[in-house]
């Protein structure tokens, strides 16, 4: 290489001759968020998601989010997931990426008359645009009203059965164990998050480790359902309950990069775990939604980011088209 016209030696002077082979595949790879609320947010967001490559993507519509009334009954969650089934094709078809359908009784609070939403589900189950039951799980505490453990248990074992019958994944709600976070100023609220956070029921769960216990709970649940393992996508997954469901089930672990100021899970959890059991059972979702601070564009980051962490290109996109490919028959 030949010294460059500067007035003066800069950086490249001191620089290896040898050129950096940097794989240019990845600006281009196509990707898949298995677990969002994209239904939820803004025209120019949806538009970011395909700018920056996603191929296809599962809305998921069971959020309780939404529902203007507390406790939440049953006709609330069914306008959900019809609000989904009716924007859904419009959102394909302007945004150009595969958008599919993930219905479930969130147990983030107590919901009335819950077996009504059963019911309903099977014909839902049937449409070809819902790809996942989900999301659900036992919560060990819930936004207003507590839901008993046992009736949380019962619903998300019904889902499950459902799924089984229908041959269809199942997304779960892992709570998360994020560690201490700032004590705000009453009747502020978490930054980023729009939720009375103060309103939050005394836990169902309430032993050393109730987000691990509600994990396994899900999955003691799916096995008496006769749903197999590997038809378990646990979404946000964590340190707190990888080994587990690594090394004691065959579910898939989904790590949540799209708000990790919150979950505190980023690429460097991801490659970690990579690194550790391999890439076969690993994906990565955003969970992007309104009413939180979230990016759109976390999912190619993290594709850059897993990159300079040392993943390997293939294993890149086995955990974000692959795998989800296989779970979830999209993008194919």
């Amino acid at each position: 290489m030949s010294s460059p016209p500067t007035r003066r030696p800069t950086d490249a002077a001191y620089l290896d001759d040898a050129d950096t082979d940097l794989p240019r595949e990845l600006l281009n790879l196509p990707w898949v968020d298995v677990h969002n609320h994209a239904h939820t947010l803004s025209w120019d967001d949806r538009e970011r998601y395909a700018l920056s490559g996603c191929r296809a993507m599962v809305m998921v519509a069971s959020g309780y989010h939404w529902t203007p009334y507390k406790p939440v009954r049953a006709e609330d969650v069914r306008f959900l997931w019809d609000d989904a089934v009716n924007r859904r094709a419009a959102i394909e078809r302007d945004h150009f990426f595969e958008a599919k359908l993930g219905l479930g009784i969130h147990t983030g609070v107590r919901i009335e008359n819950a077996d009504e939403l059963v019911a309903a589900m099977d014909d839902y189950c049937a449409l070809d645009a819902v790809v996942a039951v989900g999301e659900t799980g036992v919560t060990p505490s819930q936004h207003v009203e507590a839901w008993s453990l046992d009736e949380q248990q019962a619903v998300v074992e019904t889902q499950m059965a459902l799924a089984a019958s229908h041959d269809l994944p199942v997304i779960l709600h892992t709570p998360n164990r994020t560690g201490d976070r700032p004590d705000y100023r009453p009747g502020v609220g978490i930054p980023g998050y729009e939720k009375n956070t103060g309103l939050g029921a005394d836990p169902v769960l309430d032993g050393e480790n109730p987000a691990l216990e509600a994990v396994r709970e899900d999955v003691a649940a799916a096995d008496r359902a006769g749903l197999p393992e590997e038809r378990v996508v646990a979404s946000h997954a964590d340190p707190n309950n990888t080994e587990y469901l690594m090394e004691e089930t065959d579910c898939y672990l989904s790590y949540t990069i799209g708000h990790s100021w919150l979950v505190g899970v980023d690429a460097t959890d991801v490659a970690a775990v990579i690194d550790e059991y391999g890439p076969d059972r690993v994906l990565v979702d955003t969970d992007c939604a309104n009413v939180l601070r979230t990016d759109p564009y976390a999912l190619k980051r993290a594709i850059f980011e897993l990159y300079r962490l040392g993943v390997d290109v293939e294993d890149i996109r086995q955990i974000v088209l692959e795998n989800p490919r296989d779970v979830f028959a999209i993008a194919e």
